[in-house]
């Protein structure tokens, strides 16, 4: 798992992005967000873990074209690079290890 570690907030920023697929920019990315984690997400985080996971090679960027809805500016689109892909597959299987391995007692009523 060494190089593929994810903090919880970039594993989250990188779902959205396969989410939103060919719409992750990050107004959308935060929006997306909030709305499912009910959180309060700034946009300056994002685009902080944007960078971050650009620079891991999780990500790619390029610039989409600009729209009136945005005043002419362009939106900067995201998209999953394999190695974002097989880290987000990493840390799905550790995870989903770690839960298998809880023993029930914990689950029926293990009560301290």
């Amino acid at each position: 798992m060494k190089g593929t570690y994810l903090g919880e907030f970039e594993e989250l920023v990188l779902l959205t992005v396969g989410i939103l697929h060919d719409d992750a920019y990050g107004l959308a990315i935060t929006d997306e967000l909030e709305s499912r984690t009910k959180r309060n997400v700034t946009i300056s985080s994002v685009h902080k873990a944007l960078v971050r996971l650009e620079n891991k090679g999780y990500l790619k960027s390029h610039v989409g074209g600009a729209s009136k809805e945005r005043g002419g500016r362009a939106k900067k689109l995201y998209l999953l690079t394999n190695s974002g892909k097989n880290a987000l597959k990493e840390s799905r299987s550790l995870r989903n290890h770690m839960w298998n391995d809880v023993p029930k007692i914990v689950w029926e009523g293990g009560n301290i």
